[in-house]
């Protein structure tokens, strides 16, 4: 097979032995920048790309895909509700609640919490925070029982465990001849959870319902309905169609509401770091102009022989801009496979760090979620690999066509 002469000429520059080791140097530093720069891209993408998937599916174990509650307090005769809501396209399973902020206690330990009241078998159509029991037994709530159970790090900041009693306050008092006084109740702990979301882990109590309604002395009252969606994405489509089939006295809610600011902010910063690490390729593709124009520089009288003999400008401008490819390339394939190799270990390498230096990188209770997700989209390797060759390429274009504006006679004046 013919290799095309510019190719070859190319080539053999990027392996010949230069006279002048300092352009060596700058096309190993250009090449070294993009291999870092694209590696680093690839792997917080990866990352960034974790913590929102990781961070949606920890959320949407305790927040529902829709929430239908009242807009004046609680929910009275919420069971015409269920009828109407299960005839709704993509309405999967649906649950009552009732909600209340509480102080919890035992001893000298005291914490706030937010108590949710549940039917733990309806429960288990919206939500699968059961299902993340570490100690105990979910069937151990039953009604009139007044059973709790906790987060782990509710549980540990109270110091008790499974089969230990905690009294719970709730702000709705009671008049009494000694004054207004809060409702109180003992409550069994029966079980602990961990979905490994701080947050969740150490600010909910569950308990069932009938035993929250006496605690908060609202009869059959519920504070809301929760559905889940066979596809959760459906739930901005479908919270406008229910919302119009209630009047106002309803209050209709959806995942995206519930948590906006937060997942738009991880877009943001998603993009936002994108571009600000995609300069590091831009400083190390930008090297390549100056490699290319010391080499220019270098080659003048190898560049005005060819075009003595009678080699065209434009041929003369792809020789240089295979070199500067070739940069370009090997850089971004050395950069893209270290960084697809870390994005695919990550889960394994930042535990070894942390007992390596002993340090913990990332504090749960300042990074939200316990463990270090990675999501590797192909999508995102592909956009950092296309954006580091087209900016490898575009910066040949100028040496190159430098390259091919050189006068023979001028250049071989002096040889």
């Amino acid at each position: 097979m013919r290799i095309p002469l510019e190719l070859m000429i190319g080539l053999r520059y990027m392996r010949a032995r230069r006279r002048n080791h300092y352009i060596s140097f700058i096309s190993m530093t250009s090449m070294l920048g993009i291999v870092l720069g694209v590696w680093a891209l690839i792997t917080v993408m990866s990352v960034m790309s974790g913590f929102h998937t990781d961070l949606k599916d920890r959320i949407l174990f305790v927040v529902p895909h829709i929430t239908i509650s009242s807009a004046q307090g609680y929910l009275e005769n919420w069971e015409g509700l269920r009828g109407h809501l299960g005839g709704f396209p993509g309405v999967e399973g649906m649950a009552p609640f009732v909600l209340g902020q509480s102080l919890l206690s035992r001893g000298k330990q005291v914490t706030g919490a937010l108590v949710r009241g549940i039917d733990p078998q309806a429960e288990r159509q919206v939500s699968e925070v059961l299902d993340f029991i570490v100690a105990g037994n979910a069937s151990a709530l039953q009604s009139g029982s007044f059973g709790i159970i906790l987060g782990r790090y509710l549980a540990r900041s109270l110091g008790v465990s499974v089969g230990e009693k905690v009294t719970v306050f709730v702000p709705k008092g009671r008049v009494t001849p000694a004054g207004l006084l809060p409702r109180t109740k003992r409550f069994t702990v029966v079980g602990i959870f961990e979905i490994d979301m701080y947050e969740y882990d150490s600010g909910i109590a569950l308990v069932h319902i009938d035993d929250s309604r006496r605690l908060l002395d609202i009869d059959d009252a519920v504070s809301g309905i929760r559905l889940k969606l066979e596809d959760l994405e459906f739930a901005r489509q479908l919270r406008p169609e229910i919302a119009r089939t209630l009047n106002s006295a309803f209050r209709v809610r959806d995942w995206t509401q519930e948590h906006a600011n937060f997942f738009r902010a991880i877009e943001i910063e998603k993009r936002v770091v994108f571009i600000v690490l995609l300069l590091i390729v831009a400083v190390a593709a930008f090297n390549i102009v100056s490699t290319l124009v010391m080499t220019v520089t270098d080659k003048q009288s190898d560049v005005a022989i060819l075009r003595t003999l009678g080699m065209h400008p434009g041929r003369i401008m792809k020789i240089f801009m295979v070199q500067g490819s070739f940069i370009g390339i090997v850089g971004t394939c050395a950069g893209g496979v270290l960084g697809v190799a870390t994005a695919l270990n990550v889960e394994t390498l930042v535990p070894a760090i942390e007992r390596l230096f002993n340090t913990e990188l990332f504090p749960i209770d300042v990074y939200v979620i316990s463990d270090f997700p990675a999501d590797m989209r192909w999508s995102d390797v592909s956009r950092v690999v296309v954006s580091a060759l087209l900016m490898s390429f575009l910066a040949t274009l100028y040496p190159s066509w430098r390259a091919a504006q050189v006068q023979p006679a001028e250049a071989l004046r002096h040889e």
